[in-house]
């Protein structure tokens, strides 16, 4: 599947899933359009890396934009800069989100609001702007990365479990108000994937027990993980191309699982 003529935009694609993301449709010769956090250095590297991956002569248009996603102000601002330079999002992968942990009646409040403004609130912003340049194109796909903690929970997250029960139920009603036109809305909860940030948790574990990386590890997924393997961020990538081909165009409103297993227990 090639996609030298889509524009994608990711949010979070600067590291982790969001980035493997970029990767898989970079190789697709899609105009990558990125948001996140980094240094100067940092994203032209990343950017020279993306632009690079393309299988044609011609390299991969890559660009990044730092918008504070917790900001409807900022995200109307990129979401305009988009569309002016670069005619708009035709795939959007809502991909940004932060974590914390904390029992209910301790949880920061300040950590409540900043939690649901970037995991939840962003996601209905940027497809509120994408909507109307997707319907007048006549083709759209929107991809929401939620969490099995979308469909299921865990104690002490619960800022991170609601945002991700939300993101579930804004993409069943996008997918409703869009069912008639050639767009689709989808969400895919993944499981364990080993990002720098599940592997500071894997290393701070194996410190609290005095156990091994590999003790550790083992632990982290017997818990919850069937599969005892980690979700591998690149496959996530490869399920948001097939979400976006015309074999999967009667699928939406989904919410779908890459979970080795997770959720069926």
């Amino acid at each position: 599947m090639k996609l030298e003529n889509k524009k994608v935009l990711i949010t979070g694609s600067t590291s982790g899933i969001g980035l493997a993301i970029a990767k898989v449709f970079a190789k697709q010769n899609a105009t990558v359009i990125l948001n996140g956090l980094g240094t100067i250095d940092e994203i032209k590297t990343i950017i020279a890396d993306l632009s690079s991956q393309t299988s044609a002569k011609v390299p991969v248009k890559v660009v990044h934009y730092d918008a504070d996603l917790a900001n409807p102000l900022a995200i109307q601002d990129m979401m305009n800069k988009v569309q002016k330079e670069h005619g708009g999002v035709d795939i959007l992968i809502n991909n940004a989100g932060i974590q914390y942990v904390s029992p209910i009646e301790s949880f920061p409040k300040e950590k409540w609001d900043q939690i649901i403004a970037l995991n939840l609130s962003s996601s209905f912003h940027t497809i509120q702007h994408c909507l109307p340049l997707m319907r007048q194109k006549g083709w759209g796909r929107i991809i929401n990365i939620a969490s099995t903690h979308g469909l299921v929970a865990s104690p002490y997250k619960s800022a991170y479990v609601a945002s991700k029960h939300g993101i579930v139920g804004l993409t069943k009603v996008v997918a409703l108000e869009t069912a008639e036109e050639n767009i689709t809305c989808n969400t895919i909860c993944p499981g364990w994937v080993l990002t720098p940030l599940v592997e500071k948790q894997i290393k701070a574990k194996a410190e609290e027990g005095h156990k091994t990386i590999e003790e550790a590890t083992y632990d982290l997924l017997a818990e919850k993980q069937p599969s005892l393997k980690f979700v591998n961020p690149e496959n996530i990538g490869e399920f948001c191309l097939f979400l976006c081909s015309e074999a999967a165009s009667q699928i939406t409103g989904a919410a779908l699982s890459m979970d080795g297993g997770w959720t069926v227990r």
